[in-house]
């Protein structure tokens, strides 16, 4: 069953605030004008498993702003972005910070590439290429992926991408504590962040990491 548009404004007007953020600074038209383009994207690329537009709403979009207080810097990589998952909500959030959205599916990259002009994002620059052969002009300040797989795979293809002083932020499910083994936090301290998002259930975590140099 599909929630109407104002339901939706509305649980997203609610869930800014429950994530502690003003509803008033954020393009919420934006957020919502995204989830239209997902959804009509989805019936023939299957970007996502997630069909409804409440659970894309909680899942995708407020999934990836609950992030908005741990970034750091104003250049940021998204890492097998995706749908633009978190890297262009982030954006849509941050207008001031400058976005790399990384991934090497074509149909993916079409897809972030028609949001870019649908929704005229000018601080998002999308790259087709593997993280391992990407060169980017300047290194980044945060480094953020939420589909990357293991902790120290992550830590392995970005490390030599991040500026000084920047962060690598993992997005996790609820208990990712496992992954930080000796041989990662011998190279990296590892803090392990609760983020409480509005209508996901089973709690998530975002892993924050920062070279020992």
């Amino acid at each position: 069953m599909t929630m109407p548009k104002s339901a939706l404004a509305e649980t997203l007007h609610s869930s800014l605030v429950a994530l502690g953020e003003d509803p008033a600074v954020h393009p919420q038209a934006g957020y919502l004008a995204y989830l239209a383009l997902l959804q009509r994207w989805n019936k023939t690329y299957n970007l996502s498993g997630i069909r409804e537009p409440a659970r894309m709403l909680t899942h995708h979009v407020l999934d990836s702003l609950a992030v908005l207080p741990h970034l750091h810097g104003t250049r940021c990589l998204d890492v097998g972005s995706g749908a633009g998952l978190p890297g262009l909500m982030l954006a849509l959030a941050r207008p001031a910070t400058h976005w790399v959205l990384l991934d090497s599916n074509g149909k993916k990259v079409r897809f972030l590439n028609q949001c870019v002009r649908e929704l005229a994002i000018a601080n998002v620059e999308v790259v087709q290429a593997r993280v391992e052969s990407y060169e980017p002009d300047a290194p980044f300040d945060t480094i953020i992926s939420r589909a990357f797989g293991s902790l120290a795979a992550f830590y392995a293809a970005t490390v030599q991408l991040l500026a000084p002083g920047g962060v690598l932020l993992a997005m996790k499910g609820p208990a990712p504590g496992a992954e930080l083994e000796p041989e990662l936090t011998a190279q990296a301290e590892g803090t392990t962040i609760p983020l409480r998002v509005p209508g996901v259930e089973g709690g998530r975590t975002l892993v924050r990491m920062q070279p020992r140099y």
